[in-house]
């Protein structure tokens, strides 16, 4: 019996099928309920006592090399059957080509924007440190305004945490460059937040700044009608309300002019005509001085706008979840822009 296992081992060894068949019909020989298997496993009771070992050893080595070729080459004819009745010469239809995600559109408009009254990029790191993110920002540890921004931490390092805001590449490009100081960090920013339709735990950001002597807070409001202009058209109007952030003084939170109702009123606006569309500001003198630059000789003013409340507003979009759910009937409706 030992000889005949040995024979079926060298069977299986060199058995090599060349359809799905072949493999079923070898599946059904040694693994079906009336193949070699079980057979030999009938016939192991009538196996002298001192050679069961061998022998069990021997056909169970039989049933997991039987079953590693079924494994094998299960399935390949039909992917390799499948793969014959493609036709690779067929060309291929070129309407339905992908389109840009209007994140990355409105990205784009506003960097072209404040392009044209010379912002340059600048970008950073998306983990970063307390300081860059809150120290140098005017945000020391017990400062309370650290409140308002819930931060996703490193749990491995206490001092690293997903940055709150690209103001962080702002604080970087200070400190490795002098006045006059012109550019636009746009980037992916991290905020523990519940997701809802206005809110979500990633969003992107487009945050300006300029420093130089005699920056006044008239330059900035000039800097921002023009952006607004051309970005919802040339009879847009803005206003700027009183708020406060920490980094700025005095700050401000800029409205736009409702393009749905013409400023007339509408539930969009809430009826009140305008739609908050940033946050901006002077520079305070800490921030500047903790980044190296003389506040007595250099002013500034610096600004900051949520990507997605910019393409909700351009688009009429009125559920933020839209943008991260990657559902291509949303996505194909930007295709030609």
């Amino acid at each position: 019996m030992l000889e005949t296992v040995k024979d079926l081992l060298q069977e299986v060894k060199e058995f090599s099928p060349n359809s799905e068949e072949e493999v079923e019909v070898f599946r059904l020989k040694f693994l079906g309920k009336k193949g070699k298997m079980n057979e030999l496993f009938i016939a192991f009771k009538n196996i002298p006592n001192e050679s069961k070992k061998e022998f069990g050893q021997a056909i169970n080595m039989l049933k997991q090399n039987a079953q590693e070729k079924v494994e094998e080459f299960k399935g390949s004819f039909e992917a390799e059957e499948k793969r014959k009745q493609i036709d690779f010469t067929r060309p291929i239809a070129l309407n339905n080509l992908g389109s840009r995600h209007p994140i990355s559109l409105i990205k784009d408009q506003i960097i072209d924007i404040f392009n044209r009254i010379g912002f340059s990029i600048s970008e950073g790191p998306e983990i970063e440190d307390d300081w860059h993110n809150f120290s140098a920002l005017n945000l020391p540890e017990e400062h309370p305004a650290r409140d308002m921004q819930d931060t996703f931490f490193i749990q491995t390092d206490p001092d690293l945490l997903l940055r709150t805001h690209t103001s962080s590449v702002q604080v970087r490009h200070m400190n490795n460059n002098k006045p006059p100081i012109r550019t636009l960090s746009p980037g992916r920013v991290y905020r523990n937040e519940a997701i809802s339709a206005r809110a979500h735990c990633i969003f992107h950001q487009v945050e300006g700044l300029y420093i130089d002597e005699n920056v006044s807070f008239a330059d900035l409001k000039q800097a921002l009608l023009y952006f607004a202009k051309e970005m919802f058209g040339e009879k847009t109007k803005i206003r700027l309300r009183p708020s406060y952030f920490p980094f700025t003084e005095p700050s401000a939170e800029v409205d736009v002019s409702c393009n749905i109702c013409s400023s007339k009123g509408c539930n969009v606006c809430k009826y009140t005509g305008y739609l908050e569309i940033l946050g901006c500001g002077m520079v305070d003198p800490n921030v500047l001085e903790n980044c190296g630059i003389d506040s007595n000789k250099y002013s500034g003013y610096a600004f900051g706008m949520g990507i997605e409340r910019i393409a909700m507003l351009k688009y009429g979009i009125n559920d933020l979840r839209l943008f991260f759910e990657n559902d291509v009937r949303f996505l194909k409706q930007f295709s030609s822009l």
